[in-house]
């Protein structure tokens, strides 16, 4: 599995492994490593022009140390050195000198005229050493202008262990009103950070590779949190006897569709429908339509006088915010049945306490499908603190309601209430659409009711999810204009390639 690793264990990890080595050792592999990357991007030969970016810290090591590599290989290097040398450590400086000492030219971009010069030229390839994991507050000053200059150009940009400007562990960009180095490719090094992945970091990290430079293993703690994929609930996916029946499969029932909101269920029974379910039923709150004419295997009921006992319960597509949904919503989290809560369901949940009490309390298993301003109405804060810390909230909703917790967005975490997490690494701008959160919520139901443990039912369907929005987009049906509908067909051909673990 795809471990993830936060500064704080990094730093650990990098302390352990360098008492252990010569000085240097763990800056020259860094070096190497991206050096040997650089060469092997599209384009990269020795005949064209590389811009490195050298910050004042072990960043700008190194960056140093791949500057001074790729220009002893004969390739062209303009080096931008921010800082003077003695405010440098001592493996920087030492990778410094080395820089020097090749063929690279440098450049001070603190001096104007230097700095006409390095945006009136071309350059084939960016390496950002700007800042590492370490930064603290925003980007200022030259160096702004910099990474300004570098998100114009349309050259590939290599950035070394994380974007500059980009917070490691959350993926939010560092400061009010900050900035960070976009990317097109990041090596990152000693492990993968969650920041890449999530919120910001996949426009800004690009595609991502991890470098471990040699540590040792056992200098790495147990992983809290993960890159989600099949590794990780595949053998849950159990394939399918031949002496079954749709009794065997069990049955979703989708809670939702007050007036003016039938679309919602609709989408969600499909989804369960698609995604493997025996039986699935949606429950109107108000009138139910005689039944689905776009699917007519599924069977359409009046939720106030359904069992909901006997059935993987989906509460909340197309709910509203009346009484009666209210009054459906709490039997239902009375009940012991799985449950998946998604879009006013949450709403209903945020607005209740008692709701909350209950659902913290009960004893079947719990599936949360909150996108941001839903999880910021359940944790009682602003978007804003959600989304400045995504594994963070979603780790805090799974604790407070005893719940897995899928925290919708750009890198999808799931958290379970023991404190991992996971963070999806699949899926594209097409799901940013009405209807794709139904959809997701009607997949959870549907394996769910399968059997799957809600953990292992969270990442299947949020993965799938994801997978089937890539390959659509891949066949150039979006991202732009996918609709919600055409994600079930494709999510029951992802779920079919899965036969064995």
């Amino acid at each position: 599995m795809n471990e993830l690793y936060t500064v704080t264990e990094i730093r650990q990890i990098e302390q352990a492994a360098l008492a252990a080595l010569p000085t240097g050792t763990l800056m020259q592999r860094a070096g190497a490593a991206a050096a040997q990357l650089a060469l092997e991007l599209p384009g990269t030969v020795a005949a064209q022009r590389i811009l490195v970016l050298a910050g004042p810290g072990n960043n700008g090591g190194d960056a140093l140390d791949v500057a001074a590599r790729l220009a002893h290989g004969g390739i062209d290097v303009s080096v931008a050195l921010f800082a003077v040398a003695g405010t440098r450590p001592q493996d920087a400086r030492d990778a410094l000198s080395r820089a020097q000492s090749s063929q690279a030219t440098f450049i001070e971009p603190a001096e104007p005229a230097a700095m006409a010069v390095l945006q009136a030229s071309h350059w084939d390839l960016v390496i950002d050493g700007l800042l590492g994991i370490g930064l603290a507050r925003p980007i200022g000053g030259v160096m702004r202008a910099m990474v300004e200059f570098v998100n114009a150009l349309d050259c590939p940009v290599l950035a070394l262990d994380v974007p500059s400007g980009l917070d490691a562990d959350t993926g939010d960009i560092v400061g009010p009103g900050g900035i960070a180095v976009r990317a097109s490719h990041t090596i990152t090094f000693i492990a993968d950070k969650p920041g890449l992945h999530t919120c910001h970091g996949r426009d800004h990290a690009g595609r991502v590779s991890v470098a471990p430079l040699d540590i040792d293993a056992t200098l790495f703690p147990a992983a809290q949190a993960h890159l989600n994929g099949p590794a990780m609930f595949a053998c849950a996916l159990q394939p399918r006897p031949h002496n079954s029946h749709k009794g065997s499969f069990g049955d979703v029932a989708v809670l939702g569709g007050a007036h003016g909101m039938q679309g919602a269920p609709l989408l969600a029974a499909r989804a369960a429908l698609y995604g493997g379910a025996g039986r699935i039923f949606a429950c109107f709150i108000d009138e139910a339509p005689g039944f689905d004419p776009v699917q007519p295997e599924l069977m359409c009921r009046h939720a106030g006088d359904f069992d909901f006992a006997h059935a993987t319960v989906v509460a909340g597509p197309g709910a509203g915010g009346g009484r009666r949904a209210a009054e459906l919503l709490a039997g239902v989290i009375a009940l012991a049945a799985p449950v998946v809560l998604d879009a006013d369901g949450l709403n209903l949940v945020a607005a209740d306490a008692a709701l909350q009490q209950r659902l913290a309390a009960r004893a079947g298993p719990a599936l949360l499908t909150p996108h941001p301003l839903e999880a910021a109405r359940l944790l009682a804060v602003s978007v804003g603190v959600v989304q400045a810390d995504r594994l963070a909230a979603a780790r805090q909703l799974a604790a407070r309601f005893q719940a897995v917790v899928v925290l919708k967005g750009s890198g999808s975490v799931i958290a379970r209430p023991d404190g991992m997490a996971a963070i999806n690494p699949n899926g594209n701008p097409a799901l940013a659409t009405a209807g794709t959160g139904d959809v997701l919520a009607g997949l959870c139901g549907a394996l769910l009711a399968q059997g799957m443990p809600a953990w292992e039912a969270a990442l299947a369907a949020v993965w799938l999810h994801g997978h089937a929005a890539d390959r659509l987009v891949e066949a150039g049906i979006g991202p732009i204009g996918l609709t919600a509908g055409e994600l079930i067909p494709a999510i029951r051909a992802a779920r079919n390639t899965f036969t064995d673990c």
